[in-house]
C-alpha cells in the first residue's frame, strides 16, 4: 500500500457504521463462466486487500489465478531512515509472493515495474501489458482491479486502465475498493453496483494470514521516525471480514467512456497515419485497383479516420457513408472531404452504432484490430447481414500487432473469411506484402 495524503488526518469509519450498508448488498458467486481470474492491483498488498478472498475462492475451485502488480510499492514510506526506495521495493515484492503463496500456491505474480506514485502518468503501458496478459480469449477472464473512485490516484489509474483492457478484450471487470473503508462513509458506496461475495472460513483464515504476510505495511519498519505501520487496525477491520465488497454491476466491465486512445492520437496528430506517405498512397491504389466491379451503388466505410480512403472510394460510388468513432477524426474527414460528390461523413460507434440500410460495397480498412474479439465478431456478422447478395467486403490491414489491443490484422482477415466462406460466399481477391494484407469477399463467386 501507498497512502494518500489523507491517511494522516482523517480517521478511518467504523466497521460498525458500514454493517446495515453491506447487509443491503446482494450475494454473489463467482461467474462459472471464467476459468481464469487476473487480480491486479497498484501496490504489493493491494489484492490481497481487496481480493484475497477471491484469490484464495478462485484458485480453491481450480480456476487460473494471476496476479499483476503495478510497482513495487517502494513510495509507501517516503521518509524511512531505515529503507531506501530500492530497498523497500524488493521487500515489498518478497512480502507480495509470499502472500500469493499462502492464497494461491500455483498463481503466476507479475510486477510491471511502473515507479509508485506514477500509474497515472504510465496509464498507456499499463492497459498494454494487461491486454496482453488478458490475450484473446478474454471471454474466460474475470478480471479485479481496484476502484476507480477509491480516492487514491494510483488506485484510480490502475482502476482505469484495467476498464479498458476489459473492454478491449471482453473481460469482465469486478472492482475492489482499499482506501474507501478508510476515508468514506456508507453513503459513498454506489449500491446500485456492488455485490458481496461471502468468504469460506478457510479463504478467511487464508486472507489473514496473507495481509500478516505484508509485514513492511502492517508493523513498523524500525522504531524511528517515518517507519511507522501503514496499515492501522480501522482499515484492517473492513478487510478482514468474511465477504469482500466488488463495484460489479451490469456497466462495471464498460472502458467505453475512458478509453479515448483513437481519438487521441487524432488530437497529437492531424496526421497520424502519415496518409499522404509513399507507403499509404500505394496502398490505397492497390486497394482501389482490387475491387472487382467499376462502381458501386451504396457503400460504407468502417473505420474512415482522416478521410483519404474516403475521398478515393466516393469516386466509384454513387453514394458513400463513412463513419468513425472519433470526433477528432470526424472533424479532420470532413474538412478533407468537403465538396466530395455523394460522400456523407458521420460519427458513429461501430458496430454498437450501425448504420441502417443495404450495402453492396462495405470497406474495413486499419480499423477491425482496434475492437474486442466480440465486438469482431459482431461486426463480421453486420457486414453479411447489411451485405447485398451481389455486395462485396473489402479488408485492408497492417499484419503485425497493435500495441495494447488483442487482436492483428491476420486474425480479422480470418474471422470475415471463416464466416463467409461459412455462410457459402468466397475470396474474390487476397493479396499479401509483408505489411499489409487485402481481401476481397463476396456472396457470390
Amino acid at each position: 500500500m501507498t497512502a494518500p495524503d489523507f491517511r494522516h488526518d482523517r480517521p478511518g469509519t467504523p466497521a460498525a457504521s458500514w454493517s446495515p450498508t453491506l447487509a443491503s448488498i446482494p450475494s454473489v458467486d463467482l461467474p462459472g463462466s471464467r476459468g481464469r481470474v487476473v487480480v491486479v492491483g497498484a501496490h504489493p498488498d493491494d489484492e490481497t486487500l481487496g481480493a484475497g478472498g477471491l484469490i484464495h475462492t478462485a484458485a480453491a475451485q481450480g480456476r487460473r489465478v494471476e496476479v499483476v502488480t503495478a510497482t513495487a510499492g517502494e513510495g509507501s514510506h517516503p521518509h524511512s531512515p531505515t529503507h531506501p526506495a530500492h530497498r523497500l521495493a524488493r521487500v515489498r515484492l518478497t512480502e507480495l509472493r509470499r502472500a500469493i503463496s499462502l492464497l494461491a500456491p500455483a498463481a503466476a505474480v507479475t510486477c510491471l515495474e511502473v515507479p509508485d506514485g506514477a500509474v497515472a502518468q504510465h496509464e498507456d503501458a499499463v492497459v498494454a501489458a494487461l491486454v496482453e496478459t488478458i490475450g484473446t480469449d478474454g471471454e474466460d477472464v474475470l478480471l479485479c482491479a481496484p476502484w476507480r473512485g477509491d480516492g487514491h490516484p494510483d488506485h484510480e489509474a490502475m482502476g482505469r486502465a484495467a476498464a479498458i483492457a476489459a473492454h478491449r478484450t471482453d473481460a469482465l471487470l469486478w472492482e475492489y475498493p482499499v482506501w474507501l473503508w478508510h476515508w468514506g462513509r456508507p453513503g459513498d458506496l454506489p449500491l446500485e453496483r456492488s455485490a458481496r461475495l461471502p468468504l469460506a472460513a478457510d479463504a478467511v483464515a487464508a486472507k489473514r494470514a496473507a495481509i500478516s504476510a505484508h509485514a513492511s505495511q502492517v508493523q513498523p519498519l524500525s522504531a524511528a521516525p517515518g517507519d511507522e505501520v501503514l496499515l492501522g487496525p480501522d482499515l484492517l477491520e473492513h478487510v478482514q471480514r468474511d465477504h469482500e465488497v466488488f463495484l460489479a454491476g451490469p456497466d462495471a466491465d464498460m472502458g467505453t467512456d475512458t478509453d479515448d486512445a483513437l481519438d487521441r492520437v487524432h488530437r497529437e496528430r492531424p496526421d497520424p497515419w502519415d496518409v499522404d506517405s509513399a507507403y499509404e498512397r500505394r496502398k490505397r491504389a492497390v486497394t482501389l485497383a482490387s475491387l472487382p466491379r467499376e462502381r458501386y451503388r451504396e457503400a460504407l466505410e468502417v473505420g474512415c479516420s482522416v478521410g483519404a480512403v474516403a475521398v478515393d472510394l466516393a469516386a466509384r460510388c454513387d453514394r458513400l457513408l463513412a463513419v468513425d468513432s472519433s470526433p477528432t477524426a470526424i472533424d479532420l474527414a470532413r474538412r478533407r472531404t468537403t465538396g466530395t460528390d455523394g460522400l456523407e461523413v458521420r460519427l458513429a460507434r461501430v458496430p454498437d452504432e450501425w448504420p441502417d440500410g443495404r450495402f453492396d460495397l462495405v470497406s474495413v480498412s486499419e480499423i477491425g484490430y482496434f475492437l474486442s474479439p466480440r465486438g469482431l465478431a459482431e461486426l463480421v456478422d453486420l457486414c453479411l447481414s447489411s451485405l447485398t447478395d451481389d455486395g462485396h467486403v473489402l479488408l485492408c490491414h497492417w499484419r503485425h500487432q497493435p500495441v495494447g489491443w488483442p487482436l492483428a490484422g491476420p486474425a480479422v482477415h480470418a474471422a470475415f473469411v471463416d464466416a463467409f466462406v461459412g455462410a457459402g460466399g468466397s475470396v474474390l481477391v487476397e493479396h499479401q506484402e509483408p505489411d499489409f494484407l487485402l481481401h476481397v469477399l463476396g456472396r457470390r463467386s
